[in-house]
């Protein structure tokens, strides 16, 4: 296996220089199948939430401790302060700390820092920039990881790529098709994002289902199109599900709000109630070549998902959340290993 130098910070899978990806997945199997080492004794990683989790903040605590590090958990909402993001800015306002120094100081403390940003919301021309994880990255210390941000889940799609990998074995030429599902909760379409160009990358075909107006980021698919003429892969977009789990070898069942309506929760309300019947059901799944089922959780059933689908046999769903404990060991060993 090729050395593998660690990146200063992950922010996004591009982060990685070529071929690295596939030298993290068969790390992370590597680790999967069997006791992880104390390798990373005396090593802390620092995690903020400005946002709430569950198996994100579990499955790298879980990491670090197999690996014989710690962790520093830190949440908005409970453990600090509001900090202040503007750069040059007179802090005459309700924060009393800048994101500047608050990086440099937690940078004295861990070895690394993974951070998951709450989007302001209003904008999404703003908010896709990742101004505030990036703004971390600029005045850290320390590498630090993205834990999932407007445009980005780097850590979800290498879970996802190394489930893809167990269930499909070569990747080359398999096909893959996000399909969107209703909810009234609809998340950020970084996991989507994320996977998509990972995938193409791959060598996979893809195939992007989703009613009108729930278009995925419009650069994010022009570097998707690119990297599928580069790869010899395809990308394509269809108007229902029907048309888009037709073939597949996996289905990934996702909600991403409208990026028309972002901002607006009247109108984005509104879209969401118009797009009925987009639930993956027995039916939709069969007609799939063998399709398995993925989804980055958490997953609303019987309104994404049926339940026969969740608790059947073609359910990935599990086994991809426990894949995030192995792959962010690989990257946590690569980031912070000697």
């Amino acid at each position: 296996m090729a050395e593998l130098r660690a990146p200063s910070h992950l922010i996004s899978l591009a982060d990685l220089p070529p071929g690295h990806v596939a030298d993290l997945l068969d790390l992370s199997m590597r680790l999967k199948n069997r006791p992880a080492k104390a390798s990373l004794s005396g090593k802390t990683v620092g995690l903020l939430f400005f946002r709430g989790s569950l198996r994100t903040r579990t499955s790298f605590e879980a990491a670090m401790t197999q690996l014989g590090g710690n962790t520093i958990n830190l949440s908005a909402a409970s453990d600090f302060w509001e900090l202040e993001t503007a750069e040059g800015t007179i802090m005459d306002g309700r924060a009393p700390e800048h994101v500047k120094d608050a990086a440099a100081v937690l940078s004295c403390y861990a070895n690394a820092l993974a951070i998951r940003p709450k989007p302001a919301g209003a904008s999404w021309e703003v908010d896709r920039r990742d101004a505030e994880i990036r703004l971390w990255a600029r005045h850290a210390r320390v590498p630090v990881i993205n834990m999932e941000s407007v445009l980005w889940h780097p850590l979800q799609a290498l879970a996802d790529l190394m489930t893809l990998r167990e269930s499909l074995g070569e990747l080359r030429g398999k096909r893959l098709s996000f399909v969107w599902t209703q909810s009234p909760t609809a998340a950020s379409p970084a996991a989507v994002h994320s996977l998509l160009l990972a995938a193409v990358a791959q060598g996979m075909h893809v195939r992007v289902a989703h009613p009108a107006g729930f278009d995925l980021d419009g650069e994010v698919m022009s570097q998707a199109r690119e990297a599928a003429r580069a790869s010899g892969a395809s990308v394509e977009t269809c108007a229902n599900a029907q048309d888009g789990v037709r073939g597949a070898h996996v289905v990934y069942a996702r909600s991403w709000h409208s990026l028309e309506d972002y901002g607006n929760p009247t109108l984005a309300a509104s879209r969401r109630s118009r797009a009925s019947g987009w639930t993956i059901d027995e039916r939709l799944m069969a007609l799939g070549e063998e399709a398995k089922l993925m989804h980055a959780m958490p997953v609303r059933r019987n309104l994404e998902v049926m339940d026969a689908v969740l608790d059947g046999p073609r359910s990935l769903v599990v086994q991809q959340a426990e894949n995030r404990l192995h792959s962010q060991k690989a990257v946590l060993q690569k980031l912070l290993g000697s």
